[in-house]
């Protein structure tokens, strides 16, 4: 086929296919401690990542995995301290992040390819350094989630009853949410900053559908995220559209189907 005669599509199909694994497996987490919104935060935090990278001619794709795991103990801290509500950090981190964007934004002269890349996706910039590191930290994402699996499902459902019963629930808490912040800012070459939290939640939910147990949840929340990512690379690619809406809009008549096949 032609669209695998190009090097960038491989590295896009094979970077996309890691994210749509690892992005519903920490999403399904999110959902279940109602969370969902760390996603979207994460990701304004990723975008002063990548501008500060931009800005600083360091590698975009290190300093926001550096920003958003910084982002993300902050905003546990906060909430597990209990000096503002989870919902008020979660609020406080996305509009001072996005506020802090902006001003990088204008310091490096407005929205030029590479940024507009990364707020909406773009198949063509994944670079084989990208490639490298994301295999590397979804490697190392999923084999923490194999070890702690039912510490991170005790600590998800019950935080006090996990505590009661000598789960450290801050320390896996904020390995949920590090968790989180390396896959957004592993994600938003392929899928965009302004996409990146629906595909952690949208799969998720679309799986609650059918699901009867949380390991199911887990399994069918990947496949309806690995069908969403080749579709829409396919998609992007023949019809000439941006990879990171294509992958949502197609997530979200998955969903939409669901919704139909339950009732």
């Amino acid at each position: 086929m032609e669209i695998f005669q190009f090097d960038f599509m491989l590295r896009a199909f094979a970077a996309g296919i890691a994210i749509a694994i690892i992005a519903p497996l920490i999403g399904v987490f999110l959902v279940v401690k109602r969370y969902s919104l760390m996603a979207d935060t994460l990701a304004h935090v990723s975008l002063a990542g990548v501008a500060l990278g931009l800005l600083t001619n360091i590698h975009p794709l290190a300093v926001t995995v550096l920003a958003t795991v910084l982002a993300s103990i902050g905003i546990e801290k906060l909430r597990e301290r209990r000096r503002i509500f989870g919902e008020s950090a979660l609020a406080l981190f996305l509009s001072a992040s996005l506020a802090f964007a902006v001003v990088l934004i204008s310091a490096v002269r407005g929205f030029n390819a590479d940024l507009f890349g990364v707020l909406f996706g773009s198949i063509s910039t994944v670079a084989l350094t990208d490639l490298y590191l994301i295999g590397i930290l979804s490697a190392g994402i999923i084999a923490l989630m194999l070890v702690f699996y039912k510490e991170l499902f005790f600590v998800s459902f019950d935080e006090e009853l996990a505590q009661a019963s000598g789960v450290n629930s801050r320390a896996f808490n904020l390995l949920i949410v590090i968790m989180a912040a390396v896959i957004i800012a592993i994600s938003i070459r392929i899928i965009g900053i302004l996409l990146i939290g629906a595909l952690m939640v949208i799969p998720v939910m679309t799986a609650m559908q059918f699901a009867r147990s949380f390991k199911q949840t887990v399994i069918l929340s990947m496949l309806f995220s690995l069908s969403s990512v080749i579709a829409g690379l396919f998609a992007s690619f023949y019809l000439n559209l941006a990879s990171g809406g294509t992958i949502v809009l197609i997530s979200a008549l998955i969903f939409i189907i669901s919704l139909a096949i339950k009732k």
